[in-house]
């Protein structure tokens, strides 16, 4: 089956894109915050290209829906480049979100004193949970929250303790996401409106990935001794065991899909990580490749291009 691209930016995510290329010189320190299920996919390429030397601290966010173990393997594999500092957190560490506060005053204590501020601009992909860490870390609601992508509109400064001033940008995905797999991730965890993806295709991906790393979780949940080898299969099957099926028995694969996606989506399959470093080191080097391929398409094109124009002014002559 051909998987199609996910693409989903609205309007106001080019305008803070731009906005955030503006401010982000100003700043002192730079929050990510990551879905930790999708700690590479939901990584920000922005923060990257722009942040120069700047300190970053990568929250893994919903860790409490995450892999635990998985979440371990992805903090120290960040950490391992300079000016990265990691924490985790879920609902059960809520309590523990403070911790963001004194990581920035570690990470720049130059800036510390009664005539000083820390500026640190906190920004991840739409409804990884940012708005609830700025209501946690304000002491108060200054942040909608929601578990609809794009809550957050407009870029906000809230005043913290501690001499920090946290600037708030909407959640951001960017133009063009060029790894495929990424795509379906996002759209599995929920950073991209439903409407934007085909849930058969998101519920066939992620089936073939569950077989292959949770298998004794989806025969828990679903019920079954043994698995088929084709995620097809289990779509098809799983169906008919939670009984969505159509008119002349057949399976209802969409209705299966929206079951499936929402299950992993809320953690009643389990704690699952959907990727892990050792996969972000291959698919790097895939959408290297991929980048490659298409330069070397668009230099062959415009090669043609410049040749038809000289046999045309040949012919002319």
């Amino acid at each position: 089956m051909t998987r199609q691209t996910i693409q989903w930016f609205p309007g106001h995510m080019n305008k803070a894109r731009n906005e955030i290329k503006e401010i982000m010189p100003q700043m002192d320190v730079i929050i990510e915050v990551l879905d930790a299920r999708i700690p590479y996919s939901s990584e920000n390429p922005m923060v990257a290209e722009l942040r120069g030397d700047k300190p970053v601290i990568k929250i893994l966010n919903k860790a409490d829906l995450a892999d635990p173990e998985k979440t371990a393997q992805w903090q120290a594999y960040l950490e391992q480049e300079a000016g990265v500092k990691t924490l985790a957190f879920g609902h059960e560490k809520a309590a523990e979100v403070h911790q963001i506060n004194e990581l920035c005053k570690k990470l720049v204590p130059h800036k510390l004193g009664a005539d000083k501020q820390i500026k640190a601009m906190i920004m991840g992909i739409p409804n990884v949970g940012k708005s609830t860490l700025i209501n946690i870390l304000a002491g108060r609601i200054v942040a909608k929250t929601g578990n609809e992508p794009a809550v957050t509109k407009a870029q906000q400064r809230i005043k913290l303790e501690d001499g920090i001033m946290l600037y708030d940008t909407p959640g951001m995905l960017w133009p063009k996401v060029e790894n495929g797999n990424s795509g379906y991730r996002l759209a599995a965890t929920g950073a991209v409106r439903d409407t934007a993806m085909n849930y058969e295709e998101v519920a066939s991906f992620t089936a073939e990935y569950l077989l292959s790393e949770y298998p004794e979780l989806l025969k828990a949940r679903y019920k079954m001794e043994e698995l088929p080898e084709c995620d097809w299969e289990f779509i098809e099957r799983a169906g008919k065991l939670r009984g969505c099926l159509r008119s002349g028995a057949q399976v209802d694969t969409h209705k299966f899909s929206e079951i499936l996606i929402n299950e992993l989506r809320d953690a009643v399959i389990g704690r699952i990580t959907m990727e892990t470093p050792a996969m972000r080191e291959e698919e790097e080097v895939m959408v290297q490749q991929q980048r490659e391929e298409a330069e070397a398409k668009k230099a062959a094109k415009a090669e043609e291009k410049k040749m038809r124009l000289a046999r045309a002014r040949k012919n002319r002559r």
